[in-house]
């Protein structure tokens, strides 16, 4: 019978919905395979988290003053060790940052395999199998994992949500390793609040990378005045510094869900397309048409953006006129 171990990413007190994805994952897996789901839930105070943990046969609680805000090294140490007692068939984790900082360091820690991107993951007795995004998202790998291992799932992977079920609370003692730490929780730094909130625009034109240069935003600018809609980037656009981080599309940005979404110039790397893949209607402009934005879009073309974006401008002034 396999055991799921799902380390659960919570912030500011709020389990995260894509730790809530991976443990109705969890259950959907544990159910085929006639097993069993673990929650582990680290915190300074973990009770108000663990309630609101679904799916789980067990929820495994770790309480220390290290654990009150995310450290890497305690709550490494701390699923570390939680693995080694435990010795889960699996242990899943959200691909988001903290799952790629946990993920790859707990499996070395375990002598475990770890496969990461993962977009779908199934179990057959000790076989599991991913489907994984590599290269930015451009390929698509299948990889066969002996039991036990460690899989960092991307958010939307897994459909639906674990029913509530009562669970069994198991009080974890601290591991010794919280007591000596050589790195220390400083500050928590809140990005400033821009000139417009993204994630309530109904219309986004979003460039990336392939716009070129700061000074090409404006053609972007003109259709999104078009379209009466708002601008908004991809991660490469903001570390250039040619728009400020709250137009920012993605897992390290804004998760938008807007009627309207036009990607200009943007591949589709994971972490934007978690941002925007519920979107209304996805048009991409790309000219790699193998480009990964391709596969969530609704209509795409790979049309030279310079050509069409003034040519859709224009077509559309004349008729707002």
């Amino acid at each position: 019978m396999s055991v799921i171990l799902v380390y659960v990413e919570a912030h500011d007190g709020t389990v995260s919905a894509g730790s809530l994805e991976t443990l109705a994952g969890a259950r959907q897996l544990a159910d085929a395979a006639g097993g069993s789901v673990e929650a582990l839930v680290l915190a300074a105070d973990p009770a108000p988290i663990a309630s609101q943990v679904v799916g789980a046969d067990r929820v495994l609680t770790v309480s220390h003053p290290a654990l009150a805000q995310y450290l890497p090294e305690a709550h490494q140490a701390v699923l570390v060790e939680t693995v080694k007692s435990r010795k889960p068939d699996l242990v899943l984790l959200t691909n988001s940052y903290i799952g790629l900082d946990l993920a790859a360091s707990t499996a070395i820690a375990t002598d475990r395999p770890v496969v990461s991107y993962c977009m779908a993951v199934s179990l057959a007795g000790d076989l599991l199998t991913t489907t994984n995004q590599v290269y930015g998202g451009k390929i698509e790998a299948v990889a066969e994992t002996r039991l036990p291992a460690v899989a960092a799932v991307n958010p939307g992977t897994f459909k639906g949500e674990a029913a509530a079920k009562a669970a069994e609370t198991v009080v974890l003692p601290p591991p010794a390793a919280l007591g000596s730490l050589g790195t220390g929780f400083v500050e928590a730094l809140k990005e400033e609040s821009g000139d417009v909130d993204i994630t309530q625009q109904e219309r986004l034109v979003s460039v990336g990378r392939g716009i070129g240069d700061a000074a090409n935003i404006e053609i972007a600018e003109a259709l999104a005045t078009a379209l009466g809609a708002v601008v908004s980037a991809s991660r490469p656009v903001v570390d250039a510094g040619w728009m400020p981080k709250s137009r920012q599309v993605g897992k390290s940005g804004h998760k938008v869900k807007p009627k309207l979404y036009v990607a200009v110039g943007i591949s589709g790397a994971p972490e934007h397309l978690e941002g925007m893949r519920d979107a209304g209607f996805i048009v991409a402009v790309n000219q790699d048409a193998k480009a990964p934005i391709f596969d969530v879009a609704h209509i795409g073309t790979t049309c030279d953006l310079f050509d069409l974006l003034p040519a859709l401008t224009e077509r559309l002034n004349t008729r707002n006129a």
